[in-house]
Formats: structure tokens, sequence, C-alpha cells
């Protein structure tokens, strides 16, 4: 029976809340589906507000992959703020999607993507919001599947009790098979209810239901084991892994918000993985191995995409963009075909030793040219051996004098502080890298007009990762530490006034730390934390760290732990961690050894280019790095105006 839109219930709220056009719908390239000629339906989330959530890859492509098969349908939903959420609940007003405006609580699966452990406040409100009970054991045949992806469900146990299932690794392929599953048990008439369908999905091996694992604890504290509770249940659950990314071209068809978003523009995947070995960075550990999508097959998509959308911008995507074979090629070959369009090029950051100013006036050649991000992450040569980022502070002063050179009058240098093994000197050396650049800076442009800024995170430990064992610096530690380096850029007389310094205080990453290694007694935390009024806490403006350590400081003294248990504690080899028995393709001795390497300051490197290391991924996933050079160029090889431009002219096409 056809399910009603609450679009009439909502409407007469929305003069009452800031921009309402975000919860309106109809985007360009959006899809409304007939609901009674589809057998499953997905409601699918970024547990953030519209602006952060529309652009999301992730959601735009399994969006996309579900709605272009038959009998299946996939709408979108997102965080309302907190003037709407009020509304709906003093007018009973569910949460809804965006695409048609139905109950969320009527869809088959409801999932969610998690690309930071700081949105599971959102879920809650949105599971309350839905009418859908928020733990899993209260829910009944008729609620949706929970089902959570994105990075941060490679540890889901701290909302184990909140979710029905969580899927790692790539969703594409994952989504299908799960939609095959829940079609046939629907077809069937629904047998043994909502465990019969769980059942089916976790014996496949790569969905884990976390209700059917029991989690023993020692007396210290520490995981005993996990084990499965019910038989033909897995005792660990694998990785989803895309081979061959031409073959999954998404998105074909980009959204174009109608608000203002956090990115205006049309973005292509180039590769996914990263082999570099940055021994912090999660996203590079668990998306491994390296797939290249072809140059063709880019340039096919970044066609399609612009003219599905009229973007003005085209940003080539990676964990390392600059990295890619065939990456000048592209870029030369994409700003040769959009030159009368003046399509701008864009790298989300580029990595000081893949940079040269070759590609980096190809990609400003028909754009603005803005500033260059680079991420040296740690201030001082020691400190970048044990984080393993191989970047010498004369590559860095090299490429930032070319590029300063070259005209460029604005660089951005990335760092983290509260890495493993760091003292206040390895900070303070920040200070004398951001001097030496601006030095070199004004030495080559011969001004004194240009700026570096200096940008610090607090660095987080994170699952599946060398660092998973590691202690976290504490907050108050952190500030300290920042505070002094602050002091030092300022009291630079000569330099000082060039450097911008932008950091955020310890406190969210010690709550970040807390979710992202936590186990299931957390989910206790995180439940007061929204019963408290926790919402949006990736958002400064709404994050209240006294909220979150109250919360937790009564929620786990019943267990006989605190935060600092957390987070600021070293692991032992011999601990069984939370994620244990979920299979990134990792290594656990591999990653063993490689902490241990970062201890005595080894660097090990980057396996597409040398013999393997063993990490044991491919083998492990029955996976292979793909790699180019495909020698192809750039399809079609015209230029897209008849007349030669300068950079033709030389060259016969």
């Amino acid at each position: 029976m056809p399910v009603e839109s609450v679009f009439p219930q909502l409407e007469a709220l929305l003069p009452h809340v800031q921009k309402p056009i975000q919860y309106v719908g109809g985007e360009l390239n959006s899809t409304v589906k007939n609901w009674d000629e589809c057998d499953v339906r997905w409601a699918l989330m970024y547990p953030d507000a519209y602006e952060v959530g529309l652009p999301n890859q992730g959601v735009m492509i399994l969006y996309e992959v579900l709605n272009e098969r038959e009998g299946v349908l996939a709408e979108r939903t997102y965080s309302v703020w907190p003037d709407l959420e009020a509304l709906m609940r003093e007018h009973g007003v569910p949460q809804f999607t965006v695409d048609s405006h139905r109950p969320v609580k009527a869809f088959d699966v409801f999932g969610l993507s998690f690309s930071t452990e700081l949105g599971y406040t959102n879920m809650l409100t949105a599971l309350d919001l839905a009418g859908i009970p928020l733990e899993s054991k209260d829910r009944t045949i008729d609620d949706p599947i929970v089902l959570a992806g994105g990075h941060a469900a490679f540890n889901p146990e701290p909302i184990a009790d909140f979710i029905d299932a969580a899927v790692i690794g790539d969703g594409e392929q994952a989504v299908l098979d799960m939609t095959r599953i829940i079609r046939e048990w629907k077809a069937e008439g629904r047998p043994g209810g909502r465990e019969e369908v769980l059942f089916r999905l976790a014996k496949t091996g790569g969905v884990y239901i976390p209700a059917f694992y029991d989690v023993e604890y020692l007396p210290d504290g520490r995981i005993g084991r996990v084990v499965p509770n019910k038989s033909g249940v897995p005792w660990r659950v694998s990785k989803h892994t895309v081979m061959d990314l031409d073959e999954w071209p998404y998105p074909k068809q980009p959204l174009v918000p109608l608000a203002e978003t956090v990115h205006e523009r049309m973005s292509v995947e180039i590769f996914r993985g990263c082999t570099r070995g940055c021994r912090f960075c999660q996203a590079g550990m668990i998306t491994r191995p390296v797939r290249e999508r072809s140059i063709t097959g880019i340039g096919e998509m970044v066609e399609k995409g612009l003219k599905a959308t009229g973007f003005e911008e085209v940003g080539l995507l990676s964990l390392s963009s600059a990295d890619h074979t065939e990456i000048g090629d592209i870029a030369k070959g994409l700003a040769d075909r959009y030159e009368d369009d003046k399509i701008g090029l864009s790298l989300p950051s580029t990595r000081v030793d893949a940079f040269n100013i070759d590609l980096a006036n190809e990609l400003t050649r028909n754009g603005r040219r803005s500033g260059l991000t680079f991420a040296p992450e740690g201030g001082s040569e020691r400190i970048r051996k044990v984080i393993n980022k191989m970047v010498s502070e004369e590559d860095l002063i090299r490429t930032v004098s070319t590029a300063y050179g070259n005209g460029w009058r604005q660089v951005k240098l990335y760092f983290m502080c509260g890495l493993p093994t760091e003292t206040d000197d390895d900070v303070l050396q920040i200070a004398d890298m951001a001097t030496h650049v601006i030095q070199k800076g004004r030495e080559v442009s011969r001004s004194n007009d240009i700026r570096c800024t200096v940008s610090i995170g607090g660095f987080v430990p994170k699952p599946h990762t060398p660092f998973q064992w590691a202690p976290q610096l504490s907050a108050e530690e952190t500030d300290a530490r920042l505070e002094k380096l602050r002091d030092k850029i300022r009291g630079d007389k000569k330099y000082g006034r060039s450097i911008g310094f932008r950091y955020h205080d310890g406190k969210p990453g010690i709550v970040e730390g807390l979710l992202s290694r936590g186990d299931r007694r957390i989910g206790a935390v995180i439940r007061a934390v929204y019963e408290d009024g926790g919402r949006f806490d990736g958002w400064r403006e709404h994050f209240s760290y006294d909220r979150w350590m109250a919360c937790a400081d009564k929620a786990l003294t019943a267990f006989g732990v605190d935060v600092d248990w957390y987070t600021t504690r070293e692991r032992t080899y011999e601990e069984v961690l939370p994620w244990d028995h979920l299979d990134s393709g990792l290594d656990k001795d591999w990653l063993w050894e490689d902490w241990q390497d970062a201890l005595d300051e080894t660097e090990v490197d980057d396996c597409r280019w040398t013999p393997c290391f063993d990490c044991g991924v491919c083998p492990q996933m029955d996976t292979s790095i793909q790699i180019g050079p495909t020698g192809k160029k750039l399809l079609p090889l015209t230029v897209k105006n008849a007349g030669p431009t300068p950079a033709a002219r030389g060259h016969a096409h």
C-alpha cells in the first residue's frame, strides 16, 4: 500500500526554521520512484546537516547504484537542525526523506554512512524522530534494518546496541547483495521474522550482526573474547573490496544541491586505496589495495558529470591524488579540453613529494589560483619517521619556493599534535618550518606579501592502524603544547605576522578517541549524551566536552573503567581489541611490527613501487594492486573548440 508523504505537515513548519530549503528535496538529478513498484526500499543517511551530507560521495554513489536497479528504491535523509527537531516533536512529524518526504520507518533498510564517530548522537536523534526503537533488541519485523557503513563502521562496537548490522569496506556490491537477500526473504513471506533475515545476511560473512556475538570481559576491564552466540555465524566478518573501478563509474548523475553546501563542485574519485603507509592514517590502511581508475574512465566521468550538473569545478578525489600514475596527463588533458569553458580543477591536498609546478599550473589554468595545501603532518624530521611520512624539510622548502616563485601567494601547511613519542620540541619545530617557508618565499618572490597558514589537528589513534595500541595525549597536554607553539610563532617579530595559526583544542579529540577505540560499554555513554541534548557533535558550536565527560563518568563507573582507560592508556600486544573480529585484511602481527618500527623511528617504503611487505590485504582479500600507466590519453583527443589552442599548436593531436 502506498506510503503517504509527510510534506503537508512539514510544509507548515518550514516558515519557522532557518534554511527551510534544505528540507524540500527536488534537487537536479534526484530520483523519485514509484513506491508500489519496488519491493526493496532503502533510506540512506549521512548523519549531519544537508550542507555537509549532500556532497558526500559515498551516499551519492549508493543512492545511484540502488536506484538504477529494477524494483529497488533509495531515498536520502539528513540530520535536521534543533529548531526543526523541536517543531517535528511538537507536531508529530517523523524523520523523513528529502526525495519524497516519506517516513524513514516505512523503509526496509535505514543505512547510515559514518565518516566520523561524532555523528553517533545524530543517529539516535534520527531513530527517535523516525519512531524506530533506539536499541535493536526492541525492534519488530516492521522496523527497518538499521545498517552502519563508512570508515567509522570498521569499529561499530560503540554503537552495537543501536544498529542491526554493519558493512565494512566498499558499499557498491555489498548493498546489491543485501538487497537480493532481503528481496528473497520478503518474497517468501518474511519467514522467521527479523532474526531470520539478519541471520541470512550474517551467513554471507560480509555483514556483521552485533546481536549474534557476545563479548566477555576480564576482571581488569579488558575484553576476554568475542564469540558468536548462534551456529552458522562466522567468527570473523570480512571487508568488501570493489575491484576495477572503471566498472563502477558512479556517480554518473551527481546531485546538484538547492542550498549552499560545503563543496560546490563535481567530484570524481580517481583511485581508491593508498599504500604510502602513514601510520596514523586509518583511511589509507583500511582501503588497501590501490585501485586506479583509468585515464579514459576519468575523462568519461568528468564529461558526463559536467553535462549532468553544470558545475564549474571538478575535484579529482582520492587519498593522495597526485600519486595517480597518470595524474600529469589527466590534469593536462582536462585543462586542454575545458579551456574555453573555464572549468577549474582541484586536488584536495597535495603531497609535497608528488607536487610539481607543471601539475599545479594545469590545475589552475582555467580556474582561480587559490592557495596550495600540503600536509607534512609532523614538525620534526624525527616525528615524521615515527609516523612514516617521508618528507624532508628540504623537500618542503624546495616545493613551496617553486610555488611562490611561480606566482602563488598563499600556502597552507597541515600538522598533527599529540603523535606517539612526540615532545614539545617536535611541535615547536613547526614554527621553524613555517619561518623557513616565509623566508624562502620572500626571497624567491621578491615580495613580503606572502602568507603561510599553519593548521593543526589533534591526533586520534584509530582502529586497524599501527597506532591502534598507542596512548592518546590528554586534552590538557595538547592545549599546553599548542600554546607554546602559538607563543613562539607570535613572538617572531620578523616573520610571525605572515604566519596564520589555526588549531582545534584537545577536547573534541578525546571524545573522538573514546568513540573510535571504544567497545560496547560506550553505547551507554552515547545514549546518555543524546538524552542530555547532545546533537551535531562535529560542530564546534554544538559540541559540549563537559556533557560528554559527565555522561561518561556516570555511565562507565559501573564497569570499573573511565575515559582515560579508553584514550590515554597504551595497549599491549596480548590485548583483544574491540574490533579484532572484523577483518580489514591487515594482518595484526604486521600492524604490531609496524608499531614497533614506529617506536624505533624506522621508515617503510610504499609497496606500490617496492616489493610486498606482507600487510596481508592482497592474499587475504584475494585482491591486488591495480595501477597504470595505461598508455592512453584522455578521450576524446580533440579539444572542444575547433581552433587550435595555444597549448595545442605545438603538437599534432
